[in-house]
Formats: C-alpha cells, structure tokens, sequence
C-alpha cells in the first residue's frame, strides 16, 4: 500500500473528549475527565432546565457521522439527548 492510500484510510473517530468538546463549546458546563454519559446528561439537564442554542442541530451533525462515533458516545446521546428533544422544556 502506497503511503498516501495508508493516510487515506486513517479516519478521526469522534471520541469523548470531541463529544465533550462540542457542548463545552454551546455553553455546557463539564468537568474535564467527564466521560460521554455524564456529558450528555448534563447536557439534557441544561437543555431542558434553561436552553442550549444550537444543541438539537450539533447532535443532529453529529449523528450524521455515528459510521466515525465510538460506541460509547453514541449510546450517551441515542439514551439522553434525543429523547430530550422530545419532552417540553421549561420556559
């Protein structure tokens, strides 16, 4: 295999930490060493209790890539985020 067919194959996986990032990023408050449960549940407190703009349309990005999503990550927003986005939040 040729050098740049090998640097083609390589895939950035969306890990905790990117997961982490992206709702530090929208105003989510996360201890550091938090992993990909705690964050998404601390994301659909916030998100239900106040408001994160732009919380629905990230997650909605970022499921567009769950072929590039550890496990982990994906199983934190499949049981904590999208079902928050189906419940009323308060005003």
């Amino acid at each position: 295999m040729r050098q740049e067919e090998a640097a083609m194959m390589i895939v950035e996986l969306i890990d905790g930490d990117d997961f982490r990032n992206k709702l530090v990023g929208l105003g989510v408050l996360i201890p550091e060493a938090a992993c990909p449960e705690t964050c998404a549940r601390m994301a659909r407190r916030k998100y239900l209790e106040t408001d994160v703009p732009d919380l629905e349309s990230t997650i909605a990005e970022l499921m567009t890539h769950s072929d590039v999503m550890l496990p982990s990550v994906r199983r934190a927003i499949e049981a904590h985020l999208l079902p928050a986005f189906e419940l009323p939040r308060s005003s």
